[in-house]
């Protein structure tokens, strides 16, 4: 079954069972999921997600909030009841080593007065402190607005009610316990009979993350999300050199289910991560110099995030929020006029994109998810935007950026999938390595720096392999490259069609402060690029 196949059968699931699906809600039928294809939520479970929501039991109590807030003075206000709960387990070697279970909620009131924002939040759930957060947001507002220079204004979004269950198969809070241990385990006694392999380690994460977001204008979003993180790593010692090496699984974080975790075989391929890291252990060492790169999807992405993902965040390049990633080295004014890379450089932002971990119905302010280029044939377009920034660059609707990680958390922009389109040619990855003379194809996520101005960076990995006459001659180790950002997508000559293409993500993307963090993904083809690449190991 297709993924936009899939996803209409969600679709109409849902809104048979009185389930609301926002406007333009879709998955990319462009682009494939690297998860196993199965059966998604069925509308019955959506329904029963959304009808036994704890959550309804304090909708009263949200709906006052707003009201105290309107009366004390507020133009517009919104309130979210948040419900996060997390649940993780951890084995090392032959034993579980963790497992740790939380859960959080409360309420939260962010509210515009006087042209300036205020918030306030709490886990108390009583009349009394719904009145004092909501009058306390007011009052913050008020003393804000002595300190700008200009009122805030807020570009309209339609009114809307409705609900969004995120598809999954199986919930993963219903999976038991000793369940998900005895997957770690068995795919860690897997690792552990490979000849070399010293220590294992891997770990299961679920989250669930359930709002109620009303708003002074009339709208009403429900929304349940379920996001999982598998990993896997192996590794491999020599101790008579003193040496050792590691490999992760490449497994990606996903908009899921309990079902991406059996999906991403862990006790299958765990002799292969084990092997690996022995190759690791013993691979040559990098000559360094100008060359020849194939970046995999799942090393690929993180340059994607922290090159063009976060450079196109539009309160970085305003000047409004520098802290985790500084700035931007492109001017807002840029748009239609900087190339970034080649015609064949096509970057969108994507909050409906099919298992995306910053996919959702609405944003935190009501406006839809949707999908917008932010580069066309190497040239930026776009910007990540929210319904205060929209209008600092004449745009009259809001991209749908606006996310807080908790309740207790004021709404500010975060960053929504930002992926590169495949090529048109539909090459795979092996006509990409047999079209290379001399290069290194790299694959999965390793060290990473970036300047302040997401410009100059250098990336590492997890494998890497030397290509020779368009054949994989030999693994190396120490590789990492080096290039800025510009440069770098400039010299883009080739990517994989679209059967190549992968999500890969972040459950802990930083930025504000007080520091919140926002899990999202980017997907990709490989690619092939000229970079500097350094040896970082110190020898030869």
């Amino acid at each position: 079954m297709s993924s936009s196949r899939r996803s209409f059968l969600v679709a109409a699931g849902l809104a048979s069972a009185g389930v609301a699906w926002p406007r333009g809600l879709r998955a990319s039928p462009d682009h494939r999921l690297p998860a196993a294809e199965r059966p998604p939520v069925t509308a019955t479970s959506a329904a029963a997600l959304i009808s036994g929501s704890r959550l309804l039991a304090d909708e009263a109590l949200a709906g006052q909030a707003l009201e105290i807030a309107r009366k004390a003075g507020a133009s517009y206000a919104d309130v979210r009841l948040v419900l996060w709960q997390r649940d993780r387990v951890s084995v090392r070697d032959d034993h579980v080593s963790g497992v740790g279970a939380s859960e959080e909620y409360g309420i939260g009131v962010r509210v515009l007065a006087d042209g300036a924002w205020g918030f306030a939040a709490t886990s108390t759930l009583d009349r009394k402190a719904i009145a004092r957060i909501a009058q306390e947001a007011v009052a913050i507002a008020r003393r804000n607005a002595r300190l700008i220079r200009s009122p805030i204004e807020l570009v309209a979004t339609p009114a809307v009610q409705g609900a969004w269950v995120s598809p999954f198969e199986i919930d993963p809070f219903a999976v038991p316990l000793q369940e998900k241990a005895e997957l770690l385990l068995a795919a860690a006694r897997a690792a552990m009979t490979v000849p070399g392999i010293r220590h294992v380690s891997a770990s299961a994460l679920a989250v669930r993350e359930e709002k109620l977001l009303l708003t002074s204008e009339g709208s009403r979003i429900h929304q349940v999300l379920f996001r999982v993180m598998p990993s896997f790593t192996a590794t491999a010692v020599d101790r008579r050199r003193g040496r050792f090496a590691s490999r992760d699984h490449e497994a990606p974080p996903m908009l899921a289910g309990w079902e991406h975790v059996r999906a991403a075989a862990l006790v299958e391929s765990a002799p292969t991560i084990a092997m690996e890291a022995l190759q690791k252990l013993y691979a040559a060492p990098v000559e360094p110099g100008q060359k020849t790169v194939i970046l995999a999807p799942s090393n690929l992405w993180l340059t994607i995030h922290e090159s063009i993902g976060h450079s196109t965040e539009l309160d970085r390049a305003l000047g409004m929020e520098a802290n985790f990633a500084g700035t931007s080295f492109i001017a807002p004014d840029q748009a239609g006029k900087l190339k970034i890379g080649g015609e064949r450089i096509n970057f969108f932002a994507d909050r409906t994109q099919a298992g995306g971990l910053a996919t959702t119905g609405w944003d935190d302010e009501a406006v839809p998810g949707q999908r917008w280029a932010l580069v066309r044939e190497g040239t930026l377009v776009g910007w990540q935007t929210t319904r205060e920034l929209a209008g600092k660059i004449g745009e009259a609707e809001s991209r749908g950026c606006l996310y807080a990680d908790s309740y207790a958390s004021v709404a500010f922009p975060r960053m929504p999938n930002v992926s590169l389109m495949p090529g048109p040619e539909g090459y795979t990855t092996e006509d990409l390595i047999n079209a290379t003379d001399d290069g290194i194809l790299i694959s999965g996520r390793g060290s990473w720096s970036i300047d302040q101005q997401r410009y100059n960076f250098q990336f590492g990995g997890q494998f890497f392999w030397e290509i020779k006459k368009g054949r994989l001659t030999r693994p190396l180790r120490d590789v990492a490259y080096q290039a800025n950002t510009i440069d770098f997508w400039r010299s883009c000559d080739m990517l994989g069609g679209e059967g190549t293409y992968q999500l890969g993500g972040s459950f802990s993307d930083g930025k504000g402060e007080p520091s919140q963090s926002n899990a999202v993904s980017h997907g990709c083809p490989p690619a092939r690029f000229v970079v500097n690449v350094l040896n970082t190991g110190g020898d030869k």
